[in-house]
């Protein structure tokens, strides 16, 4: 039986398309905020951003899932005289996608739609004719006659810029769309909300379930808030790279297949016995699932919950994806359901009194 239901699909289409770019995540946190309400008994917001809702609040023992709500970005860098607009990264954007996408400069008086441009292929030849995309070359064109008239319209440097394209379905089977990193993640713990509340289960500590802000930039938002609430458990869920798609090296990016289940990891800051616990809840439950390894640091708000405080016990469970911080991200709809069904399995076999001392 399904876990994911028309209305939940129908907020998860609201959330993506709604611009949440690193540093002005209000906008899909409040949709975020709004959709987790009915399901939680309380919820909190951080000065940065960083929303979290609160079951069964006032136990002395505290477990936190958690995604994160940003998606990368660009910034207005510099307005040519002519009217032309040069940008700089917000989070890991990829400048080698950029050109011939349609975008979106959010200003005061509102959206001012854009687009990358590029030269045509007819007009780029000699040194030209292999020219590709970098960060000093790419640019956004608004129509305008000069830099006076882009400024008439509220852009100005500064200005963040997100891409225009919006959720789909594609073949029934995949979800489609930008900023699936990683706000599938903030969609998923949701739906464990959701699950406790309409199956009405009690759990015998505080469960916070946290949708972090600025990953993108370096794990701020979790490294504020992990400090905030001072966890006892956390549980972190985010992407990882579907690799057999053409192009990619499994011998160096490892093996993970979007279809075959969330990826759980194995890594310095991932907790041995919090993995264990999850492996075993999904060996039980008959959940599939991938094993990844993360050399050093897994890159994800695992790292800053794990080495937080006096240090949190912490893991992380992987949803795999194609075509990362692109706009045309993929994620497997039977990965997203099991990534659900697995947080909230291992929910239910974490006691209050589990202790998390090797020996």
């Amino acid at each position: 039986m399904a876990i994911i239901t028309k209305k939940s699909e129908a907020f998860l289409q609201s959330y993506l398309n709604t611009a949440s770019p690193t540093g002005f995540e209000a906008e899909g946190q409040k949709l975020w905020v709004d959709y987790i309400k009915p399901f939680v008994d309380e919820w909190e917001l951080d000065s940065y951003g960083t929303a979290y809702a609160i079951v069964n609040p006032g136990k002395k023992k505290k477990v936190v899932i958690e995604a994160h709500a940003d998606e990368i970005s660009w910034f207005v860098n510099h307005i040519t005289k002519d009217g032309f607009i040069h940008v700089i990264r917000n989070g890991g954007s990829d400048h080698q996608i950029a050109p011939s996408k349609r975008v979106n400069i959010h200003t005061k008086k509102g959206i001012v739609r854009c687009v990358f441009g590029w030269p045509a292929i007819h007009t780029r030849h000699g040194k030209n004719n292999n020219l590709a995309p970098a960060i000093d070359n790419i640019f956004i064109d608004v129509g305008a006659k000069d830099n006076k008239e882009v400024e008439e319209m509220g852009v100005h440097v500064g200005c963040v810029i997100t891409y225009g394209s919006e959720f789909e379905i594609l073949n029934k089977n995949f979800y489609l769309g930008r900023a699936l990193d990683n706000r599938l993640g903030g969609f998923a713990i949701a739906e464990v909300a959701r699950l406790l509340h309409s199956r009405k289960k009690k759990l015998p500590f505080s469960l916070y379930v946290v949708n972090a802000v600025q990953e993108e930039v370096g794990l701020r938002g979790a490294q504020m808030v992990a400090h905030a609430i001072k966890p006892d458990v956390a549980i972190v869920t985010d992407v990882t790279h579907d690799t057999k798609t053409p192009m990619i090296n499994v011998k160096k990016h490892g093996e993970t297949k979007c279809g075959d289940g969330p990826s759980i990891t194995y890594a310095p800051a991932v907790h041995n016995l919090v993995r264990e616990l999850i492996i075993e809840t999904a060996e039980s439950k008959k959940i599939p699932f991938q094993r990844a390894a993360s050399s050093r640091s897994t890159g994800t708000d695992t790292d800053a919950f794990a080495y937080s405080n006096a240090g949190v016990p912490s893991a992380l469970i992987s949803l795999p994806l194609r075509y990362m911080h692109t706009t045309v991200e993929m994620a497997h709809k039977d990965d997203v359901e099991n990534l659900i069904k697995l947080i909230y399995e291992t929910l239910l076999n974490i006691k209050a009194r589990d202790s998390y001392k090797y020996f």
